[in-house]
């Protein structure tokens, strides 16, 4: 694991600009993380390019189908190289779905979960049909105990839930948190979100920031801010 806890989120279509940015922020941050909006436009070969600059890949592709679908593609993800240091799949495909996918990724990458998106608030699982959930905080705990039992390393959680996560599976849990803004920045699509002090103090092992690092007009000196002001902290 690197001690760096910064994660950039890599969201782009544009292949150049990607390669750019990690190339440029390797030095300060800990992570590279590719997602769908990148992923489905370069594929592996564009992955491949941007993991050339060093950093360790999250690769963000959120699965979510039935178990024997998901774990071929595990396996599929598993004979990328270099190989990502963490993939993920949607929670809410179920124990058995999760379970085939750690069978198949069987060690070789983090294998973590996405709980609750931090762009739902409590009326949006509502809406959503989650009518048994009392609340976001409280369906995100009960993922991610479902998540350690069917074999995952982790789970993706807003900074809001981190606590009770960390409270009910312990510091070995790993917890990769988006939902990053930096006091000054906007929350955009976030409704659940945190600054990058108040979410390593809960408890937060990765923290994902994507456009207050990528839309800087200087993304190495952001990083490098935001850095600082974690180990002033």
């Amino acid at each position: 694991m690197p001690t760096n806890p910064i994660c950039v989120a890599i969201d782009t279509p544009d292949l150049d600009k990607a390669v750019a940015l990690a190339r440029a922020l390797k030095p300060h941050v800990g992570w590279a993380k590719i997602g769908m909006e990148f992923f489905y436009a370069h594929g592996i070969a564009g992955y491949a390019r941007v993991a050339e600059a060093g950093l360790p890949v999250f690769l963000d592709l959120k699965l979510h189908d039935i178990p024997n679908t998901v774990a071929s593609a595990m396996k599929s993800l598993m004979r990328i190289e270099p190989r990502p240091a963490i993939v993920n799949l949607h929670a809410t495909g179920g124990f058995d779905m999760m379970k085939a996918a750690a069978e198949a990724v069987a060690g070789q990458s983090k294998l973590i979960a996405v709980t609750i998106l931090t762009s739902l608030s409590d009326d949006d699982i509502w809406a959503a049909g989650f009518e048994t959930a009392k609340n976001t905080e409280a369906h995100a705990r009960s993922l991610a105990e479902l998540s350690r039992r069917a074999g995952l390393d982790g789970v993706v959680c807003s900074p809001h839930d981190v606590v009770g996560i960390r409270h009910d599976l312990g510091r070995d849990f790993l917890t990769v948190v988006p939902g990053i803004r930096p006091a000054e920045a906007a929350l955009q699509d976030q409704k659940r979100a945190a600054t990058p002090e108040a979410a390593l103090a809960a408890g937060a092992d990765i923290l994902v920031i994507g456009r207050a690092i990528t839309g800087a007009a200087d993304p190495a000196k952001a990083a490098r801010n935001i850095l600082a002001g974690l180990h002033a902290g």
